[in-house]
């Protein structure tokens, strides 16, 4: 047991946590030179590799010798993106020690801030490391301050690495087993925290867990607490990276579960997986697990093709077992067909799982451009969930909208500060603070709507700041505000797939912008087709589709004014009567060319 240290890799996105993987893998001997040719080795999905991110924590089990004692280190690659902070959540929950890596040209970005404020929630040892110190740019002196200044942590401490070359790894791990400490051992009943679970086509659900007390061996019969679903353990083991059988895993130890279970909802991440003779089961006490994750980002996902609706059903099922932080209803539209409404952490969230959906089950998707989930509040003080603008109550049973805000945190050089904060300020945002890092970079703190930045704010910062801006944001809560829902009318009839929640002193720009689109995209007809924007019974924006005009009065040679005005009189008339009884057929591209813009 002294023996064990249970640790993760955290730091902001692409500043080398699965490069420096790799080096430990490789200096351990835990893989060969033939199969570390391939690189990235606990990247493991296609996506991960070609894109080269990290979407899914990965463990591993390494052996190393150090001062003639033999060490477990168990190893969590986590990753780095804001929209994918639940997986690092789930690992912090499973280790002792956290080694957190600034890019030494970069220094510390958004997203370390908030992995190791993270980390120092869970109460871990933490071992700051200075990465790609091989390249021209590096400040390791500058960087190794501007973490002392920012995060408490002595310059001293940090150690200079180059992962890509090896340099100064075989550090990392020592500075590992002398400061992380080792599990702490617990007797009793048995205990098994899973911190993710998924489904082997030959294995069954097979969970990820760590062992907080006692042990489990194949053959155990064993009760996972909050589910209550009895299980016979059909093998245990580590993962090396790939599943390596054990006897059995003892406390401390990071290792998987073979459960047989046919359903992954059965094995939900978070729960405590029990065993005991002495404790009753009504007794036992289940372990902490996660807090349930709520999506922030809304879009309706259809198939081009109707009939793939089942198989779209089916992946989501399996997709979101998966992946804790995806949820989803069935939906209806008139234009689209059957779909389903989707909830997502983040734009980078939605856009892996259309990849995923698209890339693992052959879907041809149909994806809605993406909105945030709102609270109605009731006359009668109840409050209610919209999660589509269509679905908002009736303007007389409201009292008020409300819209969720998160705290933003932008790290930008200081000659770009103007920029990023007109942009902010644009999007309706405050001002809580700024906190210079170092001479030359500046931290800008923000409360913002969360629908001011999830469509396309991410590439506006990335604009006026030169690409040099990194950006972290965490949910805070419900506020009211001047929200009104803008119906998109055409010819009189509203399109409630193309109806939005917006700001009232942004509704004018926002519906001129999709009314301008339809008017591009629906077909003439031989009458006049009105475009509008209204908030209730009021116009805020208007289009026109001008009508076909056939020239009546070609015939006439001559004569009097007045035949020309009778031709004239009777064509308006009839294109009267044909405006009244005529329906405008919206076709399915001006949907989807609206629905994605």
């Amino acid at each position: 047991m002294k023996n064990i240290r249970n640790f993760c890799i955290i730091a902001h996105i692409d500043h080398g946590k699965s490069t420096l993987a790799d080096r430990f893998l490789e200096l351990t001997g835990t893989i060969t030179e033939r199969e570390m040719k391939h690189g990235q080795m606990l990247d493991t999905m296609d996506l991960e590799q070609e894109r080269g991110i990290t979407i899914k924590l990965q463990p591993v089990r390494m052996k190393w010798k150090y001062d003639g004692e033999e060490y477990i280190l168990n190893l969590i690659d986590t990753p780095g993106h804001v929209d994918f902070s639940y997986e690092v959540s789930r690992s912090l929950a499973a280790c002792e020690g956290a080694i957190l890596i600034v890019d030494a040209t970069q220094g510390i970005e958004a997203q370390t801030l908030a992995n190791c404020y993270m980390a120092i929630e869970h109460d871990l040892t933490i071992i700051p490391v200075l990465n790609k110190i091989d390249l021209p740019a590096a400040d390791v002196e500058g960087r190794a301050k501007e973490i002392e200044d920012a995060l408490g942590i002595p310059a001293s401490d940090v150690i200079a690495v180059s992962a890509k070359e090896g340099t100064n790894a075989e550090e990392v791990l020592k500075r590992v087993i002398e400061r992380v400490p080792p599990p702490k051992i617990e007797d009793g009943e048995t205990k098994a925290l899973i911190f993710d679970s998924v489904y082997d086509s030959y294995k069954g659900v097979v969970t990820y867990v760590r062992l907080v007390k006692g042990e489990l061996k194949r053959g155990d019969k064993v009760k996972l607490l909050n589910t209550k679903a009895d299980v016979e353990v059909l093998e245990v083991g580590y993962f090396k990276p790939k599943y390596v059988k054990a006897d059995k895993l003892e406390c401390g130890e990071v290792g998987y579960v073979v459960t047989g279970l046919k359903d992954v909802s059965e094995a939900r991440v978070g729960d405590t997986i029990w065993k005991s003779k002495e404790v009753a089961y009504e007794d036992a006490q289940p372990l902490p697990g996660y807090k349930k994750v709520t999506p922030f980002v809304f879009a309706s996902i259809f198939c081009a093709e109707g009939d793939d609706y089942p198989m779209l059903r089916d992946a989501l099922e399996k997709l979101s077992l998966n992946d804790g932080a995806l949820s989803f209803e069935p939906e209806q539209s008139g234009a689209l067909g059957h779909g389903f409404r989707c909830g997502f952490l983040g734009l980078l969230h939605l856009d892996i799982v259309q990849e995923r959906l698209e890339r693992e089950y052959d879907l041809d998707l149909v994806v809605t451009a993406p909105s945030v989930s709102y609270k109605a509040v009731m006359k009668d003080g109840e409050e209610v969930d919209v999660e589509s603008p269509s679905g908002l109550p009736d303007r007389a049973t409201i009292e008020a909208v409300k819209e969720p805000w998160v705290k933003v945190e932008i790290l930008v050089p200081k000659d770009y500060t103007g920029g990023v904060m007109k942009l902010l300020q644009d999007g309706r945002g405050v001002s809580k603070g700024m906190q210079y890092l170092s001479e030359v970079r500046v931290l800008v703190e923000y409360e913002i709507p969360l629908a001011s930045i999830v469509v396309d704010f991410y590439d506006k910062l990335k604009s006026v700041s030169s690409g040099y801006a990194s950006m972290n944001y965490e949910f805070l809560d419900y506020r009211v505000d001047d929200l009104v829902k803008v119906d998109m009318m055409v010819a009189g009839d509203i399109i409630p797939p193309l109806s939005m929640i917006v700001h009232r002193k942004d509704a004018h720009s926002a519906g001129s912008k999709v009314a301008k689109a339809l008017k591009e995209l629906i077909p003439r007809a031989n009458f006049v087709i009105p475009i509008q924007a209204a908030i209730g019974g009021k116009i805020v924006a208007r289009e026109t589709i001008s009508a076909f005009r056939k020239d009546v009065t070609a015939k006439l040679y001559g004569g009097d004014v007045t035949r020309k005005n009778k031709l004239l009189k009777k064509q308006k008339a009839g294109k009267k009567r044909m405006k009244m009884v005529g329906k405008v057929n919206v076709p399915q591209e001006a949907f989807m060319a609206v629905l994605k813009r």
